[in-house]
């Protein structure tokens, strides 16, 4: 009378784990790539959202930054994507790791403004001490570099040096 076979013999097991090691081997990285460039839109994205701010004060004449009437108060929301704590560098108070983007206001009789978000904190290893820049000029238009490597960087934020796509 023949056994019946109960379980999995040591090579379909193996065979198994071969498998599942080499999709691994494949998937991983590309997980990571896809994280690098999700961080580095949501940047983009969170940065991008200070220029309707700076274009009001600009044109409202506000071109120092600050708390009063005359000043432009930009209200920015911090990112823990962003190097910088919400502590504002005083030691009394607890470290929130979460950064801002710096803005540059334009000099007086001018209209170009710089906003510029450096990855740090929680953003991607490969990204750590990289930028991403919004430029004003003084016509009004903004435009948008990065120095991220460019297979992180989305096609309307080129990499410093580099031409967007059309």
């Amino acid at each position: 009378m023949k056994s019946l076979q109960k379980g999995f013999t040591l090579i379909e097991l193996m065979i198994v784990i071969a498998i599942i090691g080499i999709l691994a081997a494949i998937a991983v990285p590309q997980y990571q790539n896809y994280i690098a460039r999700s961080q580095v839109t949501r940047v983009m994205a969170e940065a991008g959202a200070l220029k309707t701010t700076v274009e009001t004060c600009i044109l409202d004449g506000r071109t120092t930054l600050g708390e009063g009437t005359d000043k432009c108060q930009l209200g920015a929301t911090g990112s823990n994507l962003l190097t910088g704590t919400a502590n504002n560098g005083d030691p009394a108070l607890p470290s929130t790791k979460v950064g801002v983007p710096q803005v540059t206001m334009p000099a007086e009789g001018q209209s170009n403004a710089k906003i510029e978000a450096t990855f740090g904190n929680n953003a991607a290893t490969t990204l750590k001490t990289k930028k991403l820049t919004w430029s004003r000029d003084n016509n009004g238009t903004w435009t948008c570099t990065t120095t991220v490597e460019a297979k992180y960087a989305p096609a309307s934020c080129p990499v410093e040096g580099a031409t967007a796509a059309p």
